[in-house]
């Protein structure tokens, strides 16, 4: 029972695409996938990349550095996104952030919770009898610290509280299977944000660096059986360039990669034999088959067993192929913003991953609109890929300027 509603869990999380799969798929698996989830519509218009890019308020989830540059003191945001509606109508991804800089000195801090409902789950027994209709769900609550080191540079720490509840509290054991109960840990994000401005002719341009360590934690344990699956960790460099066409019109250029800090079950480095031989061995003997999952991949003892710590930096050498399979591992979005006078904005989008580790390829469009206290953006998702249950998603974001709203409220008093 556990292995299906993880195994259905997983699966409508990590949305490979429908194509066959063969020998040669290793595609990294976690618990609460809906951590990989871009929250919100503005980096979602752009190929879900916001490590570098202008600080907003969203900046929580993607780098929490930046709002030390935001141009106000403080702001809230709420995202919503009707998960995967090309396979099922009733998954939702709900996210609400905000932060308050405290000034120059005294950095701020930052603030989000994440809420994944997977919608209705039939329970079933090992002949497919219903046994309980749940509603399995997950969540994150966070806070962060960031503050300015130099003129151009800040950087901020998170913590993360993480539950993942799959049944609901009901006990599967009654069918047959393993007993189930909800999961928890704790994980942490570390980030850095470097804003070099560089005058032009036509105005001020910016060119920005960020860097990201996230969900540095414990692994997730469903049941009392020893089994534990790791939560996504992952590293994120960004680049982003703003272009100042004229006094009004701006492009800003972005790019960002992520790689996976989570070791493959199909790994080089199965065994403590193994790991300790370069030439790949099995322990009857025989070469390790790069196409034969068979002979290389992890027991789930063992990958339960294994250090998070140490997992991390496995992952940075595991992948079976060698380096151009770890290669693979990295996914790739880049994306393209227009703005007219930081009040109207068009995004475009393309975000890569390979074929052989999930294939989630699509552009994505999206716009946005600034006015004084409120921001609201939205943008949409055209999946590449043949069936690709992203297709067609959209993400809706409304924000709001606290201090605006004061200084408004204030100026109607006077």
């Amino acid at each position: 029972m556990k292995k299906i509603l993880i195994s259905l869990a997983a699966l409508l999380c990590i949305t490979m695409s429908a194509k066959a799969v063969d020998e040669t798929m290793n595609p990294l698996i976690t618990s609460m996938p809906s951590l990989s989830i871009a929250p919100d519509a503005r980096a979602a218009g752009m190929g879900d990349l916001g490590v570098a890019t202008e600080a907003d308020f969203n900046s929580q989830y993607w780098n929490p550095a930046k709002y030390a540059y935001m141009y106000s003191k403080g702001g809230i945001t709420a995202s919503y996104t009707p998960w995967l509606r090309k396979l099922v109508s009733d998954i939702d991804l709900a996210y609400l952030a905000g932060f308050y800089n405290f000034g120059e000195l005294g950095g701020g801090i930052g603030a989000s919770f994440t809420y994944f409902s997977m919608g209705d789950v039939a329970l079933t027994d090992g002949n497919g009898n219903t046994l309980q209709h749940v509603r399995p769900n997950e969540w994150a609550l966070d806070i962060s610290y960031f503050r300015k080191l130099h003129e151009y540079v800040s950087m901020s720490v998170a913590l993360r509280f993480l539950y993942s509840d799959l049944n609901n509290g009901y006990n599967s054991s009654i069918g047959g299977g393993t007993e189930m109960h909800p999961a928890f840990t704790m994980a942490a994000d570390v980030a850095v944000y470097y804003r070099q401005p560089l005058e032009l002719p036509m105005g001020t341009s910016h060119l920005t660096v960020g860097l990201t360590v996230k969900n540095l934690g414990g692994k997730m344990n469903y049941a009392d059986d020893g089994s534990s699956n790791f939560i996504p960790a992952s590293g994120n460099l960004g680049i982003s360039y703003e272009l100042p066409c004229d006094k009004y019109n701006f492009l800003t250029f972005n790019l960002e990669t992520n790689k996976m800090l989570v070791p493959s079950r199909k790994s080089r480095f199965t065994t403590k034999e193994t790991a300790a031989h370069q030439d790949l061995w099995n322990d009857d003997g025989t070469p390790i088959d790069p196409t034969n999952g068979d002979t290389w991949q992890m027991s789930q003892q063992a990958y339960s067993e294994l250090n998070p710590a140490k997992g991390w930096f496995q992952s940075l050498g595991d992948a079976p192929g060698g380096a151009k399979e770890e290669f693979h591992e990295i996914r790739w979005g880049a994306g393209i913003e227009y703005s007219y006078n930081k009040q109207f904005f068009a995004r475009l989008g393309y975000s890569y991953e390979n074929y052989y580790k999930g294939n989630r390829n699509y552009i994505t469009v999206g716009a946005g609109f600034h006015l004084s206290i409120v921001t609201l953006d939205v943008s949409y998702c055209v999946g590449l890929a043949a069936s690709n249950p992203l297709d067609q998603t959209m993400r809706f974001t409304l924000g709001f300027d606290l201090y605006g709203i004061k200084d408004l409220v204030n100026n109607k008093k006077n």
